[in-house]
């Protein structure tokens, strides 16, 4: 038998015996039947609720009437994103749109990492886990709850305007002033997702060599040097992945909160594209604009991680992908 083996082993490849993909597949399964059980009830929530609603996506085309559905309705082609370019807000939603990202990711990604790197220098163990329950417990506010108590602290008579009014400020709602719009917004939600967000970056310094700080110890590096030298570049990858994959979601801004504290007096700085997208959609019922704007937005999203994904693995040597 082992010369048989032998013989078939030593065949040219185009004489070899060639397994089919379902033959490869069927085997496959029933090597790991049980992980397979185990991930269909995941892959028919994406099919239910992420792919089949994707049919959709084809009122953007339409003018769309619930009353006549996707396949009754009138096709228009490109109409609604030339109805869009065409709106003179449409600038202004979009450039307050970039403006709240921008200034979010710039303070708002580092804070964690910071946060992170703060957490792990701390040496007693019960003080340590009360600074990451502090941090932890805004995230688990509700966010219609954390609106009201900005809107409490802000208002003219507020804790925020009466510590103000000491350095000789004038007292005022500053919800209502659309300069103080955006660090409202970016500051509260820092406050409220900066613990959580620092979690994963926790978990990866526990993964650093603890023998290289003894071996930097004993160089004489000081704690700053350590923290360059060997924290950072030991997060670097999981900084890199995190970064693409907020870049991915960059413009998908909770609206709820915009939503919450806008006002008629900040719509020029606070006016999304997200709550523009509900205005139109829910309460003009012009669903085939809205979703128009919507796919756009994700456009954008997606071309954003793409280009930062690409950057990363030609500058730093690791991407999502």
């Amino acid at each position: 038998m082992s010369n048989n083996l032998a013989i078939n082993n030593n065949l040219p490849t185009e004489n070899k015996p060639k397994i089919s993909f379902y033959s490869k597949l069927n085997k496959d399964f029933q090597l790991n039947k049980i992980k397979y059980l185990m991930v269909l009830p995941v892959i028919i929530y994406f099919l239910i609720f992420a792919y089949k609603p994707m049919y959709g996506l084809l009122m953007v085309f339409q003018d769309f009437s619930p009353r006549l559905g996707i396949s009754g309705s009138t096709w228009v082609g490109l109409e609604n994103f030339q109805r869009f370019f065409a709106d003179p807000s449409a600038w202004r939603i979009v450039k307050n749109t970039f403006n709240i990202s921008f200034w979010s990711l710039v303070f708002g990604f580092p804070a964690p990492i910071i946060l992170a790197l703060l957490i792990n220098e701390i040496r007693n163990k019960f003080f340590r886990r009360v600074v990451q329950t502090v941090s932890y417990m805004p995230y688990f506010i509700s966010i219609v709850v954390l609106c009201s108590l900005i809107k409490f602290f802000t208002q003219s008579d507020g804790l925020i305007p009466e510590v103000f009014s000491y350095f000789g400020l004038e007292k005022t709602n500053l919800l209502a002033e659309p300069s103080a719009f955006v660090p409202i917004y970016v500051i509260s939600d820092i406050w409220q997702t900066i613990g959580w967000d620092s979690i994963i970056y926790l978990a990866a310094l526990a993964g650093i060599d603890q023998e290289q700080y003894e071996a930097a110890r004993i160089d004489g590096a000081s704690k700053l040097q350590q923290i360059f030298h060997i924290t950072l570049p030991g997060l670097k990858t999981t900084i890199i992945i995190l970064l693409i994959l907020r870049m991915g979601t960059l413009l998908n801004m909770g609206f709820e909160k915009i939503l919450l504290l806008y006002s008629p007096s900040t719509y020029s700085v606070a006016d999304v594209i997200s709550t523009y997208v509900y205005r139109m959609g829910i309460l003009n019922a012009d669903y085939s604009y809205a979703a128009a704007i919507g796919l756009l937005n994700t456009l954008v999203n997606v071309t954003l991680l793409l280009i930062t994904n690409r950057l990363a693995k030609k500058f730093a040597g690791s991407g999502l992908f």
